[in-house]
Formats: structure tokens, C-alpha cells, sequence
């Protein structure tokens, strides 16, 4: 059995403490917010975020930061992404030399373009971080659905480690040393979930959506790849797998706040009807930078920052997107001639 400290008690907060206490493991929750905390310790269920998941007695929960991470084994950070680097940089006092952080949300950093575990190195240098990602909605894992997701770790120790402590009978846990790879997949698929959400608003079919996400995974791989990532992550569960995930299913905020919009509501509106952090949109500007960057066509991604900070329609983007330059679907497949 491990000491566990959860840092973050959203859905999927929620859901990886549920896991982790049904494997044996004795498991502190904390949450900055003080009436979450209240609610949780009180209901043992997440009433708004994950209703019908029930806590165990055995799950503390917490407000103090010091109490969630003092003493250990290891530590899963599952705030949302444009929280990571203030939310590490608060914990770096309390964690000692050596510490497994396991990070379990998915997005880049705007206005730097690096990734969580690269944030939290820079505010935690003594910590020994790794990453949990894949097709994995918290809705089906906190109600044991079967689940498989992948483990990114600097060493073959901490990732088999973790992977001893997540993996159950309903959730299939892998192991890769491709910490880059897994991160950019789980970042950028939020982006071109929001182009399928859109798709589906405008009341087009499967066959548009079938196209976004094979183009989308290919924009992926493009940039993913460019930038360090390897191949066979894009076309795992952390690229492909967790990209159909994320744009085909009805727990998909990415892809409600797409559809929303699709339908004609505004980005903000579409936000606010979803009541969760939409980490896409956070995401796409700091993809179309890194596309420009490292010179790679992105053109999905292109078109969703457009629709959301440039007030171009959702129908007029998906018709630019149809009436570009005609190409090779692989400019690596050449003709005999």
C-alpha cells in the first residue's frame, strides 16, 4: 500500500483518488477550494463535477497543501493546466528530493510553449516527474469502466513504479520513456476537438468528423515529431486513441464547447454553458505558435484559432479548410515514375 497525495479535486482529480483508494492505496485529497473540500468531506461525492462517484471513509480531504504532500510516496497533480506552474511553484516548499509527480492534465503553456512537466521541473527541480495520459474520461473511470492509459517517465523504474500502482482490473496502465510525445498528443487533440464539437454543431456527419481526425492526428504527428516526439506515440493511445476519445464522445467538454459554437454561440458563452476548464481553447494559440515555430502546416489548428479569437464563422472555416491547395494525403509515398 502507498501514501498518496492528490492536488487538484476535479472530475478527474476525483476519479484518479477513487482508483487509487479501490487499489488499496490510503489517499489524501486537496483542493484549494475550501467549500469543494467541505462538500467532499461531507458527501463523499463530487456533487457537481463527478455525481455518483462515491468517495471512501477511508479518503482524507484537505485544504492544507502541506498535509497533502508531507511524507508521500508519490503525488498526482490534477489541477487544471493554466494552473500547473502556480500550483507547483506553491508545493515546492513540501516536497522532498526525489519526489514522483505524477501529472495528469493536458495543455501547453501560452506564453512560454513548454509543457506541464517541463513547468513543474522549473518549479520543482527536486522532483522526479511523470506523466499519466490517454483515452480516459473521468465520468467512465469513476464508474470502473475499462480504461488503458500510459505512463511517460524519465526512467523504466518510476514508470513501472506508478504503473504498479494505477493498474487494476479496469484500468490497463503501459509504460513509455516518451514523456514529449504523450504531452503534445494530449494537448493538442483538446484543439482539434473543438474543430470536431464545431463539425457537429453545423449538423455535419461522420464522415467530416472521420476526416478531422485523421487529418488532425496528422497535424499531430507533423509537429510532434519536428519537435522531438516519436512516431509510435501518435499513433497510440496518447495520440490517436485519446484524440477519437476526445472528439467523439458526450463527456468531451472540448467538444460540447466546439458544438456550442458550431451552433453560434461565442467562445466565452460557449465556456460558461460548459462550467469546466476548456483546456483547448487555452491550448490553440500556443499550437498555432509552435506550428509557426518549427515551420510545420497546421492547417485545422489554423482555422480553430480563427474562429476563436477572430470572429470568423465555424462554416466559413470548414470551407477554407475544404477549398485549400490540392495535395498528396502523405508526401512520404512516392510514385513508381
Amino acid at each position: 500500500m502507498a501514501n498518496v497525495g492528490v492536488l487538484g479535486a476535479g472530475s478527474w482529480g476525483t476519479a484518479l483518488s477513487v482508483l487509487l483508494s479501490d487499489n488499496g492505496h490510503q489517499v489524501t485529497v486537496w483542493s484549494i477550494d475550501k467549500d469543494e473540500v467541505k462538500m467532499l468531506d461531507e458527501k463523499r461525492e463530487h456533487l457537481q463535477k463527478l455525481p455518483g462517484v462515491k468517495l471512501s471513509q477511508n479518503m482524507v480531504i484537505t485544504n492544507d497543501m502541506e498535509e497533502a504532500i508531507r511524507g508521500k510516496d508519490f503525488l498526482v497533480l490534477a489541477v487544471p493546466s493554466i494552473y500547473t506552474r502556480s500550483t507547483a511553484r506553491n508545493m515546492r516548499p513540501y516536497v522532498a528530493e526525489g519526489q514522483i509527480i505524477v501529472d495528469v492534465a493536458k495543455g501547453i503553456e501560452e506564453s512560454t510553449l513548454k509543457t506541464l512537466s517541463v513547468q513543474i521541473e522549473e518549479e520543482i527541480p527536486q522532483a522526479d516527474v511523470a506523466v499519466l495520459s490517454g483515452p480516459s474520461h473521468a465520468e467512465e473511470v469513476g464508474r470502473k469502466l475499462p480504461t488503458t492509459c500510459v505512463i511517460g517517465a524519465k526512467t523504466r523504474k518510476t514508470a513501472e513504479y506508478l504503473q504498479s500502482m494505477f493498474i487494476s482490473k479496469v484500468f490497463r496502465v503501459y509504460t513509455s520513456p516518451d514523456i514529449l510525445g504523450i504531452e503534445l498528443g494530449g494537448s493538442l487533440k483538446n484543439v482539434i476537438a473543438l474543430a470536431a464539437g464545431i463539425a457537429d454543431g453545423l449538423g455535419y456527419g461522420d464522415n467530416t468528423k472521420a476526416a478531422l481526425i485523421t487529418r488532425g492526428i496528422a497535424e499531430i504527428a507533423r509537429l510532434g515529431v519536428k519537435m522531438g516526439g516519436k512516431i509510435e506515440t501518435f499513433t497510440g493511445l496518447t495520440g490517436i486513441g485519446d484524440l477519437i476519445v476526445t472528439c467523439a464522445s458526450v463527456h468531451s467538454r472540448n467538444r460540447k464547447a466546439g458544438y456550442l459554437m458550431g451552433q453560434g454561440k461565442s467562445m466565452q458563452e460557449a465556456m460558461d454553458e460548459v462550467k469546466m476548464v476548456v483546456e483547448g481553447v487555452y491550448s490553440a494559440k500556443a499550437a498555432a505558435r509552435l506550428a509557426e515555430k518549427y515551420d510545420v502546416s497546421m492547417p485545422i489548428v489554423v482555422e480553430v484559432n480563427k474562429v476563436l479569437f477572430e470572429g470568423k464563422s465555424p462554416a466559413e472555416a470548414v470551407d477554407d479548410l475544404m477549398l485549400r491547395e490540392s495535395r498528396s494525403e502523405n508526401m512520404a509515398l512516392m510514385w513508381d515514375e
